[in-house]
């Protein structure tokens, strides 16, 4: 059956992103491209911290970064703070980008290793611009500059996720995608091959359809309450199942990173936007109470709250399919995996960069479907197994909580990453996961968990010249950050933001 008519269902992140991307298929007279949503359904709204992969989302759509950063008010992000996770009092920095550069075919962190086990005091983070940038809150796009010995800054976005779904809105819809407002109210199957056939919504109105894109958010309604697809929980490693998030204003300059800060029974987010400072708390119902949470919240952020807690559930996890029939899930309707790695929006994305290259309009076939489902598949659980690192790698006993988290056994995937690092520092990236060798190796190190040796390759490089080579990359990265403007004026100067 040819595909003549996208019906995305669903709006907020997921579903204007798909709508924007999809809108050149509707320019090009190649389909019809309708949008359901309905105002009076709320979006989660906590996506919005990203990772550099969004960048070239946003430049392959050719949005302007001034005009779309001035609208939505968002600020640039060199990384993650984390604090408290290793031991209470702990702080580790997770950058965007590489430690220095691979040397004689290794990477750095096993160079550097074997010089701090040999005495050498510099941390591993004095070779990283982004988290030197960071800690100095300095931030300035490096792309262009004719530098040989450092790569350009590596960089994403905070947003106003609601802003940004009406930035996108408005694109898509100057591109001929059609928003139809309501709630859905049926969605009707061929008795035959189960395919959905159409949508109707409140107002009375029989959407029908080649192809649907699910944006429902947790509730799935076509991927799980028309298909039944089933539900693939991971709670018993990522135990955390409840969030409560507010807005606050702001106090002082925005921070050119994203924070998050562990408590007794999780952890908490803080986003820094120009207009506002984005906060939640994330947490396991089994070991703290809502109450107790949002007070632990409240308590803990910069400025006066601006609206009244919101508070969410969620099931970590993910459907058994995400390309079921003639239904893609895309976003919450997919999985769940919690923010702490700013990977949400990021499984947005790629999510429709398979679509769009998976897809053809002349029909659909088992092939598309399986390739969809087990590349989505791989891509959370090594996503999966990033953010169950977090919990296992720690030290801390004051609560249950992380009694539970320290001791909890791991799938056989993330053990064997702990087990070979441990031993000599190395990492394997599996095929094209998203997290490189830096992710894990900061992770790792900024919780505790310290190799007992270096990979004997380290022993054969060129000294003395190796040291003063890992000398000029840390002079070179100073001076990189001496010259930078701070966050805040690189804000004033670039992208000021807009009235709302």
């Amino acid at each position: 059956m040819a595909i003549r008519n996208i019906v995305i269902v669903g709006g907020g992140t997921a579903g204007w992103m798909a709508a924007a991307a999809l809108s050149r298929l509707k320019q090009s007279g190649l389909v019809e491209v309708t949008l359901v949503e309905s105002e009076a359904i709320g979006t989660v709204g906590v996506g919005e911290a990203t990772i550099p992969p969004f960048v070239e989302f946003n430049q392959i759509l050719d949005i302007d970064e001034r005009q779309m950063l001035s609208e939505i008010q968002g600020t640039f992000k060199l990384g993650i703070q984390f604090v408290n996770w290793g031991n209470q009092g702990d702080s580790y920095f997770h950058p965007f980008g590489n430690y220095g550069y691979e040397i004689e075919g290794m990477h750095f962190h096993q160079v550097w290793h074997k010089y701090r086990q040999s005495g050498d005091p510099r941390p591993l983070h004095a070779y990283s611009p982004e988290t030197m940038a960071a800690s100095h809150r300095k931030f300035m796009r490096t792309d262009g500059m004719q530098r040989d010995d450092l790569p350009p800054i590596n960089y994403a976005y905070h947003l106003d996720a609601g802003r940004y779904a009406k930035f996108l809105r408005t694109y898509a819809e100057k591109r001929g995608v059609v928003r139809k407002e309501g709630k859905v109210t049926d969605v009707r199957q061929d008795p035959e091959s189960g395919y959905v056939t159409s949508i109707a919504i409140d107002d009375g109105t029989e959407l029908s359809g080649d192809f649907f894109v699910d944006c429902s958010g947790f509730r799935g309604l076509l991927i799980e309450q028309a298909l039944e697809t089933g539900y693939e929980e991971w709670t018993h490693w990522l135990p955390c199942n409840r969030a409560v998030a507010i807005p606050s204003a702001r106090k002082g300059a925005p921070l050119p990173y994203t924070r998050a800060t562990a408590h007794a029974a999780g952890w908490q987010w803080q986003v820094p936007l120009q207009h506002r400072n984005g906060n939640g708390h994330v947490y396991c119902d089994a070991y703290m109470e809502q109450d107790e949470a949002t007070e632990i919240l409240l308590a803990n952020i910069d400025g006066e709250p601006m609206a009244d807690p919101n508070h969410l559930r969620f099931v970590t996890g993910k459907r058994k399919k995400f390309w079921n029939k003639n239904v893609v899930a895309i976003g919450l309707s997919a999985g769940f995996m919690e923010p702490l790695e700013s990977t949400s929006i990021h499984l947005i994305n790629t999510a429709i960069n398979k679509l769009v290259s998976l897809l053809s309009l002349d029909g659909i076939t088992q092939a598309q479907e399986d390739a969809f489902n087990r590349l989505t598949m791989k891509e959370y659980v090594r996503i999966r197994d990033f953010l169950i690192l977090h919990y296992k790698a720690t030290e801390r006993t004051d609560s249950e909580f992380w009694n539970y988290c320290r001791t909890m056994d791991v799938p056989d995937s993330l053990k064997e990453k702990i087990d070979l690092f441990r031993l000599n520092g190395q990492i394997f990236r599996e095929e094209d996961e998203l997290f490189t060798a830096t992710s894990w190796v900061a992770v790792m190190l900024g919780q505790g968990i310290v190799p007992e040796g270096h990979n004997p390759m380290a022993d054969t490089v060129a000294e003395p010249g190796t040291q003063k080579e890992m000398a000029e990359i840390e002079k070179s990265i100073q001076y990189l950050v001496k010259q930078m403007p701070s966050h805040e004026e690189f804000l004033r100067k670039y992208c000021p933001a807009k009235a709302a």
